[in-house]
């Protein structure tokens, strides 16, 4: 009888386990399959902005006297770490798409939802955004750029007031973002 129990438990967390890992699952992408472009790439960028510098970057912005400085420390105050990739090739064709192929896939595991896609012939251009969510709190982004002599992956891991980022664009360097707003109607038109 024991055993049955025994065996019973077993099955159980065999179970419970990766199902509950797979609900844990954390925003942060696995990069190393592109670690071989380094020896073949012209430049490399690599940026890993996290732990006590992420919190210190946190720290700087929010002390600004800027008020947009300190709406950009709210906007990323609950980031956890920002990771980014980039290799620029001299010749088209100097790495296997395949491997960005494979950190793409990684995206379409549970949990990362599509945002955008781009697809463009010139330069063989592919432009991938995914988010993650964890209920109705963003806990990460993923944007993946590749073309026929570049490849650029940017990962944030962690909750990100994108409202608050929109309100900042054109502002710290950070893109316009263009977000039709719904229109007033109550004042008369001129």
């Amino acid at each position: 009888m024991r055993s049955l129990k025994y065996h019973s438990l077993l099955i159980f967390l065999f179970i419970l386990v990766p199902v509950a890992t797979g609900y844990a699952q954390d925003a942060r992408l696995n990069f190393e399959r592109l670690d071989a472009f380094e020896s073949r790439a012209r430049d490399v960028v690599e940026v890993n902005i996290d732990g006590k510098l992420l919190d210190l970057a946190k720290r700087v912005s929010a002390k600004s006297n800027d008020e947009n400085a300190k709406k950009a420390a709210q906007a990323i105050s609950g980031l956890k770490g920002i990771y980014v990739r980039v290799y620029r090739f001299e010749n088209e064709n100097e790495y296997n798409i395949a491997d960005v192929d494979a950190l793409r896939s990684q995206l379409n595991a549970p949990g990362w939802e599509k945002l955008a896609n781009v697809r463009s012939k010139k330069n063989n251009q592919k432009v991938d955004v995914y988010t993650m969510f964890s209920g109705d709190i963003m806990s990460g982004v993923a944007v993946v750029i590749s073309e026929a002599k570049s490849v650029a992956l940017v990962n944030m891991i962690g909750p990100i007031d994108i409202e608050l980022l929109t309100e900042l664009s054109g502002k710290l360097n950070i893109p316009k973002i263009d977000i039709e707003k719904e229109k007033d109607t109550s004042k008369p038109n001129h």
